[in-house]
């Protein structure tokens, strides 16, 4: 792997093209460091391409042919939810390199440090998740996986607006909703190294939720739009999905997102 990257741009494409797993996550990392260090130059000069590289397994199935989840409270349950969420790190990790890749060009300094930032944060949870499936004589890739995280990054690679308004605003909104209930299951079982994790994964969370409506707010503004409205015609237009409650109403305002943003949505994409 080498490190010989002039900008922002060749780090953020190179952890796109790496298809390994692993070092896909330890690329995000060192890209991250290179550009807070300042090593690296706030230029574009490659974009990204339609799909980042993946390894050849987990085999990606759609959402409809995953296999159904084992008993609760099970090993292999507990294996099957983990493997989930290392596959949705994974994902995320791709999925802030390539809006840096994408759009960064078109947008302050600020908005890079934060993707940038976010990636480095998701290649911890994803290494944090695969060193504890491995303790469980299991890793990624030994289950399937589905594709849908990336669908949603495809119908909404060609403007920035969706892209934030669909992934950060909802998809990862939407972990903050489930999250805390699995840790509190967790602690209950007396497993306090996943609740762990698990807790480090959620705060993080609703720093990237924040990024995201922080940076959604912006683009509305410059196109003279008005923030809730349009946030509520892109999810109807790009969604192909349903919020649904409870929603964590606490969590979602400390990342700046009121109920106003999002309980309409749970009503207007039932009625689609």
């Amino acid at each position: 792997m080498t490190l010989e990257w002039q900008n922002i741009s060749e780090a953020a494409n190179a952890v796109l093209q790496c298809a390994d797993a692993g070092d896909k996550a330890r690329l995000a990392h060192q890209a991250a460091t290179k550009w807070q260090a300042g090593e690296l130059s706030l230029a574009f000069t490659i974009m990204p391409s339609d799909r980042p590289a993946r390894p050849t397994q987990p085999e990606l199935l759609p959402p409809n042919q995953m296999p159904k989840r084992r008993k609760a409270g099970s090993l292999a349950s507990k294996v099957a939810l983990l493997h989930a969420i290392a596959h949705i790190e994974l994902n995320a990790i791709d999925l802030a390199f390539d809006i840096v890749c994408r759009f960064g060009a078109r947008m302050p300094r600020a908005f890079t440090d934060d993707w940038v930032k976010v990636g480095q944060d998701e290649a911890k949870h994803f290494k944090l998740l695969n060193e504890h499936l491995r303790t469980m004589d299991s890793e990624y890739g030994a289950l399937p996986a589905h594709d849908g995280l990336w669908e949603s990054s495809e119908v909404t690679a060609f403007d920035i607006a969706p892209r934030l308004a669909i992934v950060p605003m909802v998809l990862e909104a939407r972990g903050l909703d489930v999250t805390p209930a699995m840790i509190e299951r967790f602690q209950a079982r007396g497993d306090t190294e996943t609740a762990e994790i698990l807790s480090i994964i959620y705060e993080e969370e609703v720093s990237h939720v924040a990024a995201g409506k922080r940076w959604f707010k912006y683009v509305a503004d410059e196109r003279g739009e008005d923030e809730e409205a349009y946030f509520h015609r892109l999810v109807t237009d790009y969604f192909k999905g349903q919020l649904k409650p409870p929603f964590n109403k606490p969590a979602r305002s400390k990342a700046g997102m009121p109920p106003s943003f999002y309980e309409p949505l749970a009503d207007m994409l039932q009625a689609l």
